[in-house]
């Protein structure tokens, strides 16, 4: 008898349409994949908990000048303040891929969970009257710190939860909902704190506000997430024995692929995280106030959702995630370079808008592809693993790009100086002065377009899970067609 590679069984239009596999499955008592209402409920719960870390991660951004003032620090030391959840999501970052993937969803979402609700109540100490002004801002950096430390654990975990609870048809959208969660957050923290600080002293309230998400969030992973895996697995992908951490990260790290990726993927983690960190203080000196800047941040995440959602729902469909990561990150490009030119305007108000919103939309498009792009070029290395290094490339580059940013900062000029809305009479006893961004911005519009470029040419890789569970299915087929003698393999 002739034998049929794995190869052929896909090309053959039989092996891909053949109503066999649908008697098979009802023939069954039991059904061999199966999905559950509740990962709705655990989706639910990694949203709420990406959304609480990622307010408490951008919470002095939009208010960096009356953060300054309150803690009596420079720019800098504020920007500290967003800057420690990249520096310590790298060696976490490794704990929490492990874990993942040793341990299980729960352990990570219930350790992330206390980790974050922690650091958001030692942070609101900061802010009370009975705190010596030398200790607030040690502590308020510690609180960042602790929380800080979780942000690995929430980040990682929506491709696992994906590819653990949902069918091949559900997890790139699964994966969209709990990843853009995260700048959800960072939306929610861009509008509502320079709502709740008009003034520098109101800061220890913003501060209280912030520690509820983060106790929701705790009380649903510690008493609501309880399992990692479901009873029945939705695919054959989820049904698989993973690589074990470390010969995984090994086989991840030599994979020419995914290294591709890291680099352009985690630099547009990097850039987002950047320009999250200093928009403030690049709008600042032309004029634009915290309330619209608040405005524009609110834009790009709000415009940006509707990207990664039709992103997401794009490639559940069609499995077209090369060719979307790479038309999307060529229009991101052109947008930081539409954005970096007309925020140096002032007056631009509804141009800078436009702009903002343009980047959000292919920028957050990015998201779930890329991720499950490394999970596909990787497999059978786990979920955790893949989207876990990512994400850790892109701190790495965001450390870097921000360091960069500010060092290419330059003094206003006199028209400048008239026009800035950064600083008030206490900012030159801080240090807390602003600077011209021109440079800093169009370096990062330059650093954007290297990505893109990277991406568009050097990437390119084969659907590793999608090949497996497309494998299996024709396997199926041919071994029920062996024992029932309803197709032949001469027929084939």
């Amino acid at each position: 008898m002739e034998a049929i590679n794995n190869t052929d069984r896909l090309s053959d239009p039989l092996m891909r349409s053949s109503p066999v596999l649908s008697s098979v499955d009802s023939s069954e008592d039991k059904p061999e994949f199966k999905v559950y209402k509740r990962r709705w409920f655990m989706l639910s719960v990694v949203c709420v908990l990406n959304i609480a870390n990622a307010m408490i991660w951008m919470t002095f951004g939009p208010i960096a000048d009356k953060a300054a003032d309150f803690y009596n620090v420079s720019y800098d030391d504020v920007n500290w303040l967003s800057m420690i959840f990249m520096i310590v999501s790298i060696p976490f970052g490794l704990s929490a891929s492990w874990l993942l993937d040793t341990m299980g969803l729960r352990a990570s979402i219930v350790f992330g969970a206390w980790l974050n609700f922690i650091g958001s109540v030692v942070r609101a100490l900061s802010g009370f009257d009975f705190i010596p002004p030398s200790v607030r801002y040690p502590l308020v950096l510690t609180g960042q710190g602790i929380a800080a430390s979780s942000q690995p654990f929430v980040m990682f975990s929506p491709t696992k939860l994906a590819a653990t609870w949902f069918r091949e048809d559900q997890r790139a959208t699964a994966n969209m909902i709990a990843s853009v969660s995260n700048p959800l957050g960072i939306l929610v923290a861009n509008v509502i704190s320079p709502v709740l600080t008009p003034h520098k002293d109101d800061i220890y309230f913003t501060l209280l506000m912030y520690c509820i998400p983060a106790a929701l969030a705790m009380l649903m992973a510690t008493f609501g997430f309880c399992s990692s895996h479901p009873p029945t697995p939705p695919s054959s992908s989820a049904a698989d024995v993973h690589e074990p951490f470390f010969q995984g990260l090994k086989k991840i790290l030599q994979n020419q692929a995914y290294l591709v990726l890291a680099f352009s993927f985690g630099g547009g983690i990097a850039l987002f995280s950047t320009i999250s960190t200093l928009f403030e203080q690049i709008l600042c000196p032309q004029g634009y106030s915290d309330m619209m800047v608040g405005i524009y941040g609110g834009i790009m995440i709000g415009v940006g959702l509707f990207g990664a959602a039709f992103a997401g729902a794009y490639v559940d469909k069609t499995k077209r995630f090369i060719e979307t990561a790479k038309i999307s990150y060529a229009f991101a490009a052109l947008a930081c370079i539409f954005l970096a030119v007309i925020s140096q305007q002032p007056d631009q108000l509804i141009l800078t808008g436009v702009a903002s919103g343009i980047l959000g939309f292919f920028a957050f498009a990015l998201l779930p592809v890329c991720l499950e792009l490394g999970v596909e070029c990787t497999f059978p290395v786990a979920e955790g693993t893949s989207a876990g290094l990512l994400y850790m490339s892109g701190q790495v580059q965001g450390i870097a790009y921000i360091f960069i940013m500010q060092a290419l900062g330059r003094p206003l000029s006199p028209t400048q100086e008239n026009l800035q809305v950064c600083s008030n009479s206490t900012s030159t006893s801080t240090g807390a002065e602003p600077k011209d961004m021109t440079v800093s911005v169009l370096v990062f519009a330059g650093m954007a377009s290297l990505a893109a470029i990277v991406l568009i040419i050097f990437f390119n890789t084969e659907y590793k899970r999608l090949k497996s569970e497309e494998c299996r299915a024709a396997d199926k087929i041919l071994n029920f067609s062996g024992s029932s003698h309803a197709i032949s393999p001469s027929q084939i």
